[in-house]
């Protein structure tokens, strides 16, 4: 049975939203009737998004091309979407990087890459968007991961930079919360069909151990994690606001761990 919300007359901002957990969050929001808009840093895949969207019944849908690493790029993208739409009623925030490393293998730069898309560039939409919230009624949703609370093996610099994400998101529940307006995170488990599960688990035999560490026995679909967006930012969660949410089938209870240590292993091992 599928279970919809009616988003007709919302806009709605998904950062990141051209491909992957996000590209899935930007249709779930289209098949609900609402204004979707996506920010990417590729024009060819905004056009394909875009298209895509109207098709599943985007009331309009749009898109600007914007490195969430340059703030003043994503300020100037923002700026054009309020132009066009007036207040913002969701902004979901999710572009990131990842690449499995040991610490003694990272270099500065490697560290500052992810620090720079994952943490600063979730700053730099907050900061973007801010002015053009709808207040009081708009909600937030970030986009973290398991790393932001479990240490895992090969990613420092990912748990550093979603720790930080996470600790934004309790932030700014606090100082926007007077004016109406929700922030909260969503941490996805193991999501099939996306860049960061092709990275962190190359190969069937690591593919396999995941599933069994995941008590519902399942991989996630970014359908999921749309869900759990479209539940957060309805009036069905209208009294939820710096939550940090796990989306994952129950991985983070000990399998996602276990994973961690899987992955040092191998990268040891090379």
């Amino acid at each position: 049975m599928s279970v919809t919300i009616d988003c007709a007359g919302k806009t709605v901002l998904v950062v990141g939203g051209t491909s992957g957990i996000c590209r899935g969050i930007a249709e779930r929001y289209a098949s609900c009737g609402a204004s979707v808009c996506v920010i990417s840093r590729s024009q060819d895949k905004i056009d394909e998004t875009v298209k895509a969207l109207k098709e599943q019944g985007a009331q309009d849908a749009c898109g600007y091309s914007a490195d969430v690493r340059d703030g003043e790029a994503v300020r100037e993208a923002v700026g054009q979407l309020n132009a066009r739409w007036g207040a913002l009623d969701v902004v979901v925030s999710g572009a990131a990087g990842n690449f499995p490393a040991l610490a003694r293998q990272l270099s500065d730069n490697g560290f500052g890459a992810v620090v720079d898309i994952d943490l600063k560039g979730t700053w730099h939409v907050m900061s973007a968007v801010y002015p053009y919230l709808r207040k009081p009624g708009a909600s937030i949703v970030n986009i973290s991961a398991p790393q932001a609370q479990l240490a895992m093996a090969g990613q420092i610099h990912v748990c550093a930079a979603k720790a930080g994400v996470d600790m934004i998101t309790r932030t700014l529940s606090i100082e926007w919360g007077g004016e109406g307006v929700r922030v909260n995170s969503i941490i996805p488990g193991p999501i099939e069909g996306t860049e960061g599960m092709d990275r962190l688990a190359p190969g069937e035999q690591m593919r396999d151990k995941i599933l069994q560490t995941v008590p519902l026995k399942r991989m996630g679909r970014p359908r999921d994690i749309a869900d759990a967006c479209l539940f957060l930012s309805s009036e069905l969660a209208g009294f939820i606001t710096g939550a940090v949410i796990p989306v994952d089938g129950g991985w983070q209870l000990g399998g996602a761990a276990s994973i961690g240590t899987a992955l040092g292993k191998m990268l040891e091992d090379k």
